[in-house]
């Protein structure tokens, strides 16, 4: 004869099922929600400037360090525009105007697009570091998170500055490499580093409002930030349900930061919603490249040093800095670094 349940056991056995039923439901309904939040904001967003042309001189600073930094630098500067295979469709670069006619080799940041963002959306972005002595270049494929576009065009580039003729022909620092991405980009970025074929060449990361790994899980488009092996710079915002509670909720952002094992330091800005982040913390991030590309003394100090500046900006909240045992550099390192790029 077969076993009898007890009523009440299988009371409580309906009663977990329908719970463990309606978790997934919560969890698929967060999911769509999310989607559709990305889509629309995306959609809006396409239709407007992603980053104003005077960000630089309107944006709020809370220290001399990230002020100096989000100036413009000394560079002028000039853009072009590339066809280029799928996924990427065209590229975009803006470098520095003096590498036409200098022999130096210049560092370089690869932009990698948050949804739907191309780089006509935000150039005054590019501009703004092509002014600090970067070769900027991003793509134009809106979807960005396997970073197989970011590592693609980087490669584009490492090609030209093979090709005799070409513009960037011996004028590219394969040593000073950066990369930085934002909302989607963020996830690109994560395995362009970490995945990808060129992976090795990154030496600094910046990721600005990154979805989270567990929402990027769920959508199918994941990544393992634990695998970085770079210094991380990461930055979020603390405005809107959007960004503090479906992109990068503070509990998840810092979970995060604690699975990676490399220098790194962490960042919210206040009033900043997850659009503004794309340029809002600009200051720091040229700052950060600047230490970390170009041996910058100065930017060093918004990290590193006695006092780091971005540990006291009153704009940020929730600051946290983990790296090691780097230093500011000496100017026996500085003079070295420039006298090697042929400053």
């Amino acid at each position: 004869m077969g076993n009898i349940q007890n009523p009440k056991e299988a009371q409580n056995a309906s009663h977990k099922k329908s719970k463990k039923s309606c978790f997934l439901r919560g969890c698929v309904c967060a999911v769509l929600l999310f989607i559709s939040l990305v889509l629309i904001t995306g959609a809006c967003l396409s239709m407007i400037p992603a980053a104003p042309a005077d960000y630089t001189t309107k944006t709020k600073t809370g220290g001399p360090i990230e002020a100096k930094y989000l100036a413009m630098g000394e560079y002028a500067v000039r853009s072009m525009t590339v066809d280029a295979e799928e996924p990427m469709k065209k590229l975009t670069i803006t470098y520095p105007e003096k590498l036409e006619t200098d022999r130096r080799k210049w560092p370089v940041v690869v932009q990698v697009n948050g949804t739907g963002i191309l780089p006509e959306k935000y150039p005054a972005v590019f501009q703004h570091l092509a002014s600090w002595g970067f070769i900027v270049i991003g793509n134009d494929d809106p979807g960005t998170w396997s970073g197989e576009s970011a590592d693609k065009t980087l490669d584009w580039l490492l090609r030209e500055n093979e090709r005799g003729g070409s513009l960037f022909y011996q004028k590219i620092d394969i040593s000073s490499v950066g990369i930085i991405g934002h909302s989607q980009g963020g996830v690109g970025t994560f395995n362009a580093a970490t995945v990808q074929s060129h992976a090795d060449l990154y030496r600094a990361v910046v990721a600005l409002s990154p979805t989270n790994e567990e929402i990027a899980e769920a959508l199918k488009i994941p990544y393992d930030i634990s695998k970085v092996k770079v210094p991380v710079l990461m930055a979020a915002g603390t405005v809107s349900d959007f960004e503090v509670k479906m992109v990068i909720p503070l509990d998840i952002m810092k979970r995060m930061y604690a699975r990676l094992s490399v220098p790194k330091a962490m960042m919210r800005r206040k009033e900043c919603d997850h659009g503004q982040m794309l340029y809002f913390a600009d200051g720091y991030v040229t700052a950060w490249f600047m230490w970390l590309l170009q041996n910058d003394k100065e930017a060093a100090k918004a990290f590193v040093g006695e006092k780091p500046e971005l540990l006291t900006n009153p704009l940020y909240q929730d600051q946290e800095s983990d790296l090691g045992e780097r230093t500011v550099p000496d100017e026996a390192e500085t003079k070295t670094n420039r006298e090697l790029n042929g400053i």
